[in-house]
């Protein structure tokens, strides 16, 4: 049985995959209903009208992005409580002599490092606090700070393969390695580090003062009092630079990226110490059963052929133009990305875009538009990404609320340019 809308003839079993996908979608983006809730329904839905197998469902579910993010997760879990990223945030302060533009440097740096080796929400979690503490003791308004590390964490996310969860799902779906991300995103990240760093001080730079008697009190603060375990510590120190390593040089050790998540959280889980069952407890089990059922529902699209009528449709209007079709996605993807959550964005391009490769075309400059799009564009509202959420939520927390507005009139502009930024630098790298 099919059916004819708007010119296009489509089966009933597409026209129920695409209204299980919208009606999923709404309730994500609407937040009725939990996320997670919302995914596994939809997944459900597609079992019950018998549209995917279980079998099918299976197939759908993206294992290596999953054990990636579950291995990230218990490794930082066990790390966190060895109490380095409060060291790391006095000793950063006190490197800055308490000063208030050069802390804000230090720690968007800090941000946006770990966000690229860790993951952006982790990273907000942990340091936020302690900018909070920070703050408090010099007596300035943290909000500058919140919305600086908010963005920093995005720029930063967007530079690796494990960094932002669309990365993962990027970088499993078109086997990029590490490396690649390095060289890619990472390069074009930089760009928009230095631009943002300029505009943030011509922003707040020039307005932060603070009084001698708080920086005083800063410099007091002693860092070793902040470390709750020296021997985790450095074990932690020592796994991380051994992660970092195995994660850029994982084609030549032949390993993948989720077998190296997975195997530092276990090696840390043996010798951290600590109760498996506390820090298993750790894990955002409902993050994970989001991203398993929206690759289920996603997975429908692709099973009854909407995906590659999508991608079809795209192609016939870039006219297979791979620059045309990069800056479309590019910019679709940024402004989509700043208003929706880019995780269900980006698995539904990712069949597309692979359909278009194997209509014949390029998209190797695709999947770097798509990163840097849906990565970049989270920092253009305060519902932009996960991290955005997580940090302001604390701030709000603490007594500092950051409203839509307040953000959106920082954050938008900064979206663009940095786009802006990337257009130039993929137009200089792939035309």
């Amino acid at each position: 049985m099919s059916l004819f809308l708007g010119g296009i003839v489509m089966s009933l079993q597409q026209i129920i995959a695409i209204v299980i996908f919208l009606c999923t979608m709404g309730a994500i983006i609407t937040g009725k209903v939990h996320n997670t809730v919302a995914s596994l329904t939809g997944a459900a839905c597609l079992v019950l009208t018998h549209i995917l197998s279980i079998e099918d469902c299976v197939d759908a579910v993206d294992v290596e992005t999953i054990c990636i993010l579950v291995g990230m997760m218990l490794l930082v879990a066990v790390i966190k409580n060895s109490g380095i990223f409060e060291y790391i945030a006095i000793k950063a302060a006190k490197i800055a002599k308490g000063r208030p533009w050069p802390i804000m440097v230090i720690f968007i740096l800090i941000t946006a490092v770990c966000s690229g080796m860790l993951d952006n929400v982790t990273t907000v979690l942990l340091v936020g606090p302690m900018t909070l503490a920070i703050t408090n003791i010099l007596k300035v308004d943290p909000v500058p700070y919140i919305i600086t590390q908010i963005m920093a964490s995005n720029i930063g996310g967007t530079a690796t393969l494990i960094g932002d969860p669309p990365n993962i799902m990027i970088g499993s779906a078109a086997k990029l390695s590490f490396v690649d991300f390095i060289l890619n995103t990472g390069f074009a990240t930089v760009f928009v580090m230095i631009v943002g760093l300029i505009c943030m001080y011509f922003i707040y730079g020039r307005k932060l003062f603070v009084e001698d008697a708080a920086i005083a009190k800063v410099m007091q603060l002693d860092e070793n009092k902040a470390i709750k375990n020296r021997k985790l510590m450095h074990e932690s120190v020592i796994a991380i630079i051994l992660v970092a390593l195995c994660f850029i040089f994982h084609d030549q050790l032949g390993v993948q990226s989720c077998t190296v998540a997975i195997a530092a959280a276990c090696i840390m889980l043996l010798i951290g110490g600590q109760e498996p069952e506390e820090i298993i407890s750790e894990v955002e089990w409902p993050t994970i059963l989001f991203f398993i059922g929206l690759f289920i529902v996603v997975g429908g699209m692709k099973k009854v052929g909407v995906i590659t009528m999508l991608a079809n449709g795209l192609i016939s209007i870039t006219h297979g133009n791979m620059i045309v079709t990069m800056m479309v996605i590019l910019w679709v993807s940024a402004i989509v990305s700043s208003f929706l959550d880019n995780i269900p964005f980006v698995a539904t391009l990712i069949p597309m875009i692979l359909t278009m490769q194997a209509e014949g075309m390029d998209v190797t400059p695709i999947w770097w538009a798509l990163s840097l799009g849906a990565c970049l564009g989270g920092n253009g509202t305060l519902i932009g990404a996960s991290a955005n959420v997580v940090l302001s939520g604390i701030s709000k927390n603490n007594g500092h609320p950051i409203t839509f507005g307040q953000y959106f009139k920082i954050g938008f502009p900064m979206m663009i340019l940095s786009i802006a930024v990337c257009s130039v630098f993929l137009l200089i790298r792939f035309a």
